[in-house]
Order: C-alpha cells, then sequence, then structure tokens
C-alpha cells in the first residue's frame, strides 16, 4: 500500500521539523515549502492526498493558494493554520472548502488527529459500522426467527437499514454480504407474517392491525385538520423508508421532524391500487363497487389514478369534513417549477396534496436505459441518485418555502419497490397482467409454494373479473418470468427495481409529520 502524501506550506517551516519528523516516523510522506506559490506548483505537478496551509505567507497567502488549489483539485482535504483567530478570516477559510482549521501553535497529535479525522474518517466509520453488526447480528437474527407484532417488524427493519447505510463506509464486504443474507431472511420471515395476519387486518379482525393504506390519511391527516392546522400532505411515489432516511438531514436544516414512522403498505404495492385507496380510505374493490366512474380496470384504456382529487373529497365527505382541499401532481420539471411559483396561494386552504412521481419513472428509467442502470447499480448508488435529485428539486424548493409558514409537512407515498434478483416460473394467457411482481387471472400456472396465493380476491378485497379469478404475488426479490424466453427476460430484468408485490421494501413505508422550527 502507497504511503499518504501529505503538502506542507508554511513560512517557518524549520521550525516544524520535528512535526515532520514525527509524520514520517508514523509512515506519512511530506514534502514542505515555504510560500504559497510554491505549494502551488508543486501541487499541480505532483499527487497529493491532503494539503496543509499557514494562512499568513508573504506573498501568494493560504487564502489564495487554498483557491488556487482547489480549482485544479476542489475535492481536496486543506487544512488551514494560521495565528489568528479573527472570525472573518475564518469564514474565508471555511467559505473555500477547507477540510479542517487549527490555531498556532499546533501540536504533532494534533496533526495526527486532522490526518486521520480526514483521510482515515471512512475507514474507521467502517471498522466501527462493522464491530457494531458483528456485536448484533446474533440478537437481530434471534428476532427475525421470534414471533413479532407490526410495531416489532417495523423496529427490525429500521435496524436492517441502519446497518446498511452504516456498512457502506465498509471495505468488508463480507460482512456486506452477511447482511444482504440477513435481509433475505428478514424478507422471508416478514412474507409468512404478513401473509398469516393480512386478512384479518383488512377485515378489522386483528388488535395488531397496523396503519394501512386506505387508513392513512384518517389515521394520521385527520387529527391535525381537527386541530385547525394547515396541511401540505406530500406524497413521493415510490418512496422507501431508507431513501427518507438519507433525505432526512436535509430536511432537519429547516424542519423538526415530529413523527417519524412507518405505515404498511396493502397487496398490490402498485400506484393504482395502494395510493387510490390512499386518497378514497378504501380498499380496492370497495371503491370499484362505490365509485365506479372513479376506476378503471387494468384490461381497460386509460389512466388508473386519474380521480385522486375526486377520491380524496368523497373521504372528506364521507367523514364529515368540511376542510378545503387542492390537488397537484407533478410529473415534469416544468409542473413542479410552475407549482413552487404558485404555492403561496395555497397557504388559505386546509389541506394540500402533493403527488410527486420521480422516483417511481426513476425506477422504470433504470430498467429501461443503460446509462441508468450503470448510475444506479446497487443499493447505495440508488439511493444517491434519489438524494441528489432531491437536493435539485423543486420539492425541495417547497419545502424550505413551507418552512418559512405556519404549516404542518407531512411526508409519505403509497409505496416502496425492491431490486428484484431471482426469477419465478409463470404460466398465463394474454389477458393476464404485466406487472412483474403480481399476476391475476383465470389460467394462471405456478408452483404455490413460490408465491403468495390468493384464490379468493374478493374476501381480500381485491377485483374477481370472472370466477375463476386468482391472484399471485411474488416475495422477497422474485420476479415473475414466461417459460418463454425465460433466460433473456430473466438477466433482462434481474437487480432492477420493481413494485407491486411482497418485501419489506414496498410494504414498509414512511410516513414523516414535520414542524417548522
Amino acid at each position: 500500500m502507497s504511503k499518504i502524501r501529505i503538502l506542507w506550506a508554511d513560512d517557518e517551516i524549520e521550525m516544524l521539523k520535528p512535526h515532520i519528523m514525527y509524520l514520517e516516523e508514523k509512515g506519512y510522506d511530506v514534502d514542505a515549502v515555504v510560500s504559497g506559490d510554491e505549494a502551488v506548483e508543486l501541487f499541480i505537478e505532483n499527487h497529493y492526498d491532503i494539503v496543509f496551509l499557514d494562512e499568513q505567507m508573504p506573498g501568494m497567502n493560504g487564502i489564495e493558494a487554498l483557491e488556487n488549489i482547489k480549482k485544479h483539485n476542489a475535492g481536496i482535504p486543506v487544512v488551514m493554520i494560521t495565528k489568528s483567530e479573527e472570525e472573518s478570516i475564518m469564514e474565508d477559510a471555511i467559505g473555500s472548502n477547507i477540510a479542517d482549521y487549527l490555531i498556532k501553535p499546533v501540536k504533532p497529535s494534533q496533526i495526527l488527529l486532522s490526518l486521520k479525522r480526514n483521510l482515515e474518517n471512512r475507514k474507521l466509520a467502517g471498522e466501527k459500522a462493522t464491530m457494531t453488526y458483528q456485536q448484533q447480528f446474533r440478537e437481530l437474527g434471534m428476532k427475525i426467527t421470534d414471533r413479532l407484532d407490526s410495531e416489532e417488524w417495523k423496529s427490525v427493519y429500521r435496524d436492517l437499514i441502519r446497518y446498511e447505510s452504516n456498512l457502506e463506509k465498509s471495505d468488508d464486504k463480507g460482512i456486506v454480504e452477511i447482511l444482504n443474507i440477513q435481509k433475505q431472511e428478514a424478507n422471508n420471515s416478514f412474507a409468512k407474517y404478513y401473509e398469516n395476519n393480512y386478512k384479518d387486518w383488512l377485515d378489522g379482525n386483528s388488535d395488531d392491525r397496523p396503519t394501512l393504506s386506505h387508513t392513512l390519511i384518517k389515521d394520521y391527516a385527520f387529527p391535525l385538520l381537527d386541530k385547525g392546522k394547515k396541511v401540505f400532505l406530500l406524497v413521493i411515489d415510490n418512496l422507501r423508508y431508507d431513501q427518507w432516511k438519507i433525505i432526512q438531514p436535509l430536511i432537519e436544516q429547516y424542519f423538526i421532524v415530529a413523527n417519524d414512522s412507518i405505515y404498511y403498505s396493502i397487496l398490490p404495492t402498485t400506484t393504482q391500487y395502494a395510493r387510490n385507496s390512499l386518497f378514497a380510505g378504501l380498499l380496492p374493490n370497495e371503491i370499484r363497487k362505490k365509485y365506479r366512474q372513479y376506476w378503471t380496470e387494468e384490461h381497460e384504456e386509460g389512466s388508473k389514478n386519474q380521480f385522486e382529487k375526486e377520491l380524496l373529497e368523497e373521504q372528506l365527505k364521507r367523514h364529515g369534513k368540511k376542510s378545503t382541499v387542492s390537488y397537484n401532481k407533478i410529473l415534469n420539471l416544468n409542473a413542479g417549477r410552475k407549482l413552487f411559483e404558485n404555492i403561496s396561494n395555497l397557504m388559505t386552504t386546509d389541506l394540500n396534496v402533493v403527488v410527486y412521481n420521480f422516483i417511481d419513472m426513476l425506477s422504470h428509467a433504470r430498467t429501461e436505459m443503460e446509462i441508468i442502470r450503470e448510475l444506479a447499480d446497487n443499493e447505495s448508488s440508488y439511493r444517491s441518485l434519489m438524494l441528489s435529485w432531491f437536493e435539485h428539486s423543486s420539492l425541495f424548493d417547497i419545502i424550505k418555502f413551507l418552512a418559512t409558514k405556519d404549516v404542518t409537512v407531512m411526508i409519505t407515498t403509497d409505496h416502496g419497490s425492491v431490486r428484484v434478483t431471482d426469477p419465478v416460473k409463470i404460466v398465463g394467457d394474454k389477458n393476464v397482467n404485466t406487472n412483474l411482481r403480481y399476476k391475476f387471472g383465470k389460467s394462471l400456472n405456478y408452483k404455490e409454494k413460490d408465491v403468495f396465493e390468493m384464490k379468493d380476491p374478493e374476501s381480500y378485497h381485491l377485483p374477481k373479473l370472472n370466477i375463476s379469478t386468482r391472484w399471485a404475488f411474488a416475495r422477497g426479490a422474485d420476479f415473475f418470468a414466461y417459460p418463454n424466453n425465460f433466460n433473456y427476460y430473466a438477466n433482462y430484468y434481474k437487480n432492477t427495481f420493481q413494485h407491486g408485490g411482497l418485501s419489506m421494501e414496498e410494504i414498509l413505508i414512511p410516513i414523516i409529520t414535520l414542524n417548522s422550527k
């Protein structure tokens, strides 16, 4: 392994010889110069891992040298060293993206600590994350196989997401693979739990029933409206809980997270079913029977969720709510900008719903477009791509604006998505739907052990188009493929993000309440 190379510029460098010798004894390679001009010249000619700059040098000072160095390599960590504690000097340095700031006289131990903070932080964090997960592995494994209730499953999922996020800093591929296997085991156990309890939840026959898609607005938004709060409900299609956690630090700059919760999506975990249920406050077959004018069958032409505002208004009416409502669906950049420009007009409305479709479009684009697959070829990069979008989106602009107003903001979604890896064979006629995670029809053929099967879909409040209609859902990381061209489609869809089926990633999704600071 090559030595870490340090460039150190100080007009009193002779006095720092003991510091340099100390670092060289620790295994570092140090190039020392006495001016900012020399530092910039040497930096351009050579590769360095970190730069130490004296702020007060004759000729080109430390701030000027910093600016020139950053022009050549914006990501290089630069540590500023100065005799002065003046606030303006600190602000100049910090504004120029310094990695650290030390006040003279510096001790060798301070220099070493700064090096470790800036160069070994990721390694140390990875080692810590690995050790923590190793310590908790056995306990988490025992939980997964235990008889958990709906709240305990939320806790397990949070733990898995936290370990997964922390282990992104680890170079230990073995421990990451162990976590992935444990996630698979957790998904298998979660599927059994969900299948055993789902029907009772839908029928209201369980004390363990969590908030589901069709009870979300009643459970979370109605109490706020009853208190006279102005509510903005931001529905980010396909937002997973791990994706919420990665944007949370950005949002916490402007809001206090009053409630960080998880609710359970209904099946199928798709927009037509889960999101329509969310807005209607009813299960799919109840919507279909009660509001046939707002329901489109899968085989029928047209959008399957074009009446979300109408369904929401019907839900409010059924519950005797007099709240005023606005509804906006954002499908492209221009629509987002237009809403941001006009957001101040919504401040007097009681309940404002904004649906953002970007993440759902991203998951579909990742399947179809090779360049998106390369940008998001694993869970970590998929989260990173989502974070990059959010940071520069009109949605974040809207959230920042709302932080200045007396409103309550809720962030949620209708379903998540899961990275599929394992094809499962299924046979159906030409009328069977195209979703990879669930199928329904009258002539389905599959191995029963491979799916969550609903032989009587109406008992699960799903449509039964004819007497022999059955529904089948893929579990965990499975996806359905037909025997014809099986290998081609298995390879084409492997490692893509899909939704519609039964996994923690699709079912256990965020419902977040934010209060202004």
